[in-house]
């Protein structure tokens, strides 16, 4: 199998997450008190199950180019359990326009379709 063309050097990947824990993490660690997680983790057989539901669900509504959004959350501080991050996958369907030159006209959100979490992180952070 040829090896997809957006992968990134293990090399980059770290100088990205370098550069995150000295930006934002130290950021969010201030503001917070506590480290909060900053990697998530999905077994393969989780992520191609939710992408096989995306593509029949999408094929369903005729979306014929199902996309897959990443966004980051939190989940509420009740009582002394900290709100650590987490981060849940949404799917998209095609937008209207040309995506590569009109950022209004990016891939929307497919509200139909549920969104996925529940997943592992660590506590604390695994560094990449």
């Amino acid at each position: 199998m040829k090896k997809p063309k957006k992968c990134i050097s293990v090399e980059e990947a770290r100088k990205e997450q370098d550069e995150w824990v000295k930006t934002r993490g130290k950021d969010i660690r201030e503001a917070e008190g506590y480290e909060d997680t900053r990697e998530f983790w999905y077994s393969v057989d989780e992520l191609q199950e939710y992408l096989d539901y995306v593509k029949e669900k999408s094929k369903e509504q005729g979306v014929e180019k199902p996309g897959i959004r990443f966004y980051l959350g939190a989940y509420p501080t009740i009582n002394d359990k900290k709100g650590y991050s987490t981060m849940f996958l949404s799917p998209t369907k095609e937008a209207a326009g040309d995506t590569a030159t009109a950022k209004e006209d990016s891939d929307p959100n497919n509200y139909e379709i549920e969104p996925m979490n529940i997943i592992q992180s660590g506590d604390p952070p695994t560094n990449y």
